[in-house]
């Protein structure tokens, strides 16, 4: 009698039912939004930090995915085709093992939805844990699907500046650290001068993110820094692409 293997279940990715909420990049010499980056939310409102803790490990590569799907979709379906701005997505690098083929599905969204993918702007995240020609193969991938990428909490320690030495990002995001309290710190004032002039060179644009008093803003304009992102500008806003009333600056 012959025996019947039955073939185990195919594994169920987990729906992980995602929310996001979007704060504005400020293009402070245009007066206009730059970009909208998508911030996860829970389903009480729970913070991104306290949503991706959360995560099995073995559930990373789905999240991943899903919030792409999720950011793209939730910011058209709040009007993001109506406005200049790019959509600013946060995501794992360390789950990537082809960047063009798990790229496919955000891809495909895009498509559907109608947001060119050269509005969509990567942010990474977790740049530390990814190894050097991962990170090359990542950053030419996106240029080639006409994609952009940033590095995040730049300047936050030797890590950021050897990233900007061997790689070209099309936009940088300062290091809340350092930007807050930078009208009153001449130690934070220099250091952020070398990374607008760093940027400058490499001809890539920096963004001041955690601006959250007028008087860092006022610093940062005169240092040069034309894009700012904060609680200053705006506060993150589920499902809402919020319009800062600031005005260009002279």
């Amino acid at each position: 009698m012959q025996t019947v293997t039955t073939p185990a279940p195919a594994k169920t990715e987990p729906d992980f039912n995602l929310t996001m909420a979007f704060q504005p990049v400020w293009d402070a010499r245009l007066g206009e939004v730059y970009a909208y980056e998508a911030l996860v939310r829970g389903p009480q409102g729970e913070g991104a930090r306290e949503v991706i803790d959360a995560i099995q490990p073995g559930d990373r590569y789905a999240f991943d995915q899903q919030c792409r799907v999720a950011a793209i979709k939730q910011a058209v379906a709040a009007g993001i085709l109506k406005t200049p701005a790019l959509l600013s997505i946060n995501f794992f690098p360390d789950v990537i093992t082809d960047p063009f083929a798990d790229s496919a599905r955000t891809m495909r969204v895009a498509k559907e939805t109608g947001l060119p993918p050269e509005r969509l702007m990567f942010e990474f995240a977790e740049h530390d844990r990814l190894d050097g020609c991962r990170m090359a193969e990542t950053i030419e991938a996106h240029r080639k699907m006409h994609m952009q990428t940033a590095f995040d909490d730049f300047g936050s320690g030797d890590v950021g500046l050897a990233l900007l030495s061997r790689f070209t990002p099309d936009a940088i995001k300062l290091d809340p650290v350092l930007v807050r309290g930078l009208s009153s710190s001449w130690s934070r004032r220099l250091l952020v001068e070398k990374m607008i002039e760093m940027a400058r060179l490499r001809a890539v644009r920096l963004i001041a993110e955690g601006v959250e008093t007028r008087a860092d803003y006022d610093k940062l304009l005169a240092l040069g820094v034309r894009y700012f992102q904060g609680y200053y500008i705006a506060h993150p806003r589920i499902g809402v692409l919020e319009q800062p009333r600031l005005r260009p600056a002279a």
